[in-house]
């Protein structure tokens, strides 16, 4: 679909604007999207990081290109994580974007904006800029970029960022002894992660840390952590780690084998502050996805939990209302806020790490000894239609499930935020009760879209 200006027609979700390249995405549409955010953003310089996808360096040059069209200064960061721009942007107070799809292949491609200090735009500015960009105008042709400069190396910026990481931690090598696998998922922490964990005194081995524009992401990194489990267990590692294409979540490996998500690190690294006194208002902020394994273990330990929306700008939110320090979700987007602005994938592995060090237990012994989780049945329903329409649709049949699994489960329905899909979650802890429940309402969506 196209705008009324003959624009690409794509919608802001939870975590900016994505699409296929070329088809929704392309140089006119980013240049217009620059153009139409270059007054909402609070600053007059942007930092403009991206990963490692081959249409990076022309979408970052096109989003420069709209940026100066509306007044502001532009610098390139290069190949950096997600959290580099934004923690650069909390250091400097500008503004940032940084160009990725985040964990999808190397044929999308996105944009995600920072407001000065490095915060993710929040709902009603994104409202206002998506307005002014369906009714821009069409930039076909390139604008000038003064000082426009997109540095060949993979790490152009991000250097006082992987100093912080280091600095997080108060221990000297804190990690010594211990054997980690990481996987890089070939996207933006390729330059960064193996440096920093051995500074922090841990023997790396690194795993599709070698990007070519279009193997992001391609059977590595958190979506698809089989070739960290394989290490892990094949040279008996302590733990791995496993980072998505722009670097702000993680999922991990155990000394087991077991897969540690978003979830168990929260439980480690919630407890481990909560033991220390560290834990702001005993509370831990965790979104609509956490299992009711989470829930129990930081019950037990006399932790409260606050739940928000899906995205980890809306678990920042509430952290900073009520002056909170943890929070996270479970694909692993975790925020310390003391330290952080967005979701960080290499500090999240780092400090739950460390905690599980504190506990005298690996990182999977420790998860094991807090979590019981209850099966989890997720599905992704491609559909046609406006998703949340659909699943208002749907609000009385989604109850009634709700009712049959009573207070030992919970279902969630929602419409994706970056995709034409409707998500569905029912877990409970009679795995074959979940599974049933989960596949009626499958098809109940599917019905739906067809009428």
């Amino acid at each position: 679909m196209m705008t009324g200006s003959g624009l690409p027609t794509l919608r802001f979700g939870t975590d900016g604007v994505r699409g296929r390249v070329g088809v929704s995405l392309d140089e006119p549409a980013v240049r217009a999207l620059g153009l139409a955010a270059a007054a909402h953003l609070g600053a007059t310089k942007v930092l403009i990081g991206r990963d490692t996808r081959e249409s990076g360096p022309a979408l970052a040059r096109a989003l420069a290109e709209g940026l100066v069209a509306g007044g502001l200064d532009v610098e390139s960061l290069g190949v950096v994580p997600t959290p580099a721009v934004a923690y650069e942007c909390q250091l400097d107070g500008t503004a940032g974007a940084v160009v990725s799809a985040s964990h999808n292949p190397w044929s999308d491609n996105g944009i995600k904006l920072f407001s000065a200090g490095g915060r993710k735009l929040g709902d009603l500015v994104q409202s206002v800029v998506q307005e002014a960009w369906d009714t821009s105008p069409r930039l076909d042709k390139p604008l000038k970029t003064s000082g426009w400069a997109d540095p060949e190396e993979l790490n152009g910026g991000g250097r006082r960022w992987a100093e912080a990481l280091v600095d997080s931690v108060a221990d000297e090598s804190p990690l010594a002894g211990q054997l980690l696998i990481v996987d890089c998922a070939n996207g933006a922490t390729s330059a960064f992660a193996e440096d920093v964990l051995q500074r922090l005194g841990a023997e790396v081995v690194v795993l599709h840390a070698s990007p070519d524009g279009r193997n992001i992401n391609q059977d590595c990194g958190s979506t698809c952590p089989d070739d960290l489990r394989e290490a892990v267990l094949g040279v008996g590692a302590d733990a791995g780690l496993a980072f998505d294409g722009d670097g702000d979540r993680v999922v991990a490996v155990g000394d087991d084998g077991a897969l540690l998500d978003g979830d168990d690190l929260l439980a480690v690294c919630g407890t481990d502050l909560h033991d220390r006194g560290l834990l702001t208002g005993d509370t831990v902020v965790v979104t609509v996805m956490a299992n009711l394994g989470l829930r129990q273990a930081l019950s037990e330990h006399g932790i409260a939990v606050h739940e928000t929306a899906v995205g980890d700008r809306y678990v920042l939110e509430a952290l900073e209302a009520n002056g909170w320090v943890l929070g996270g979700e479970q694909s692993g987007h975790v925020i310390f806020r003391s330290m952080a602005n967005t979701g960080d994938g290499l500090l999240t592995g780092i400090h739950a790490l460390v905690a599980a060090g504190r506990s005298g237990r690996t990182l999977g012994g420790r998860v094991a000894d807090l979590i019981v989780r209850a099966p989890q049945v997720l599905h992704a329903v491609p559909i046609s239609v406006d998703g949340a329409a659909l699943v208002a649709a749907l609000a009385d049949t989604v109850d009634d499930a709700a009712v049959q699994l009573g207070a030992a489960g919970r279902v969630l329905v929602r419409p994706s935020g970056t995709e034409s899909v409707v998500r569905i979650m029912v877990e409970a802890f009679d795995a074959a009760e979940a599974a049933a429940v989960a596949d009626r309402l499958v098809d109940a969506v599917r019905q739906a879209d067809q009428i």
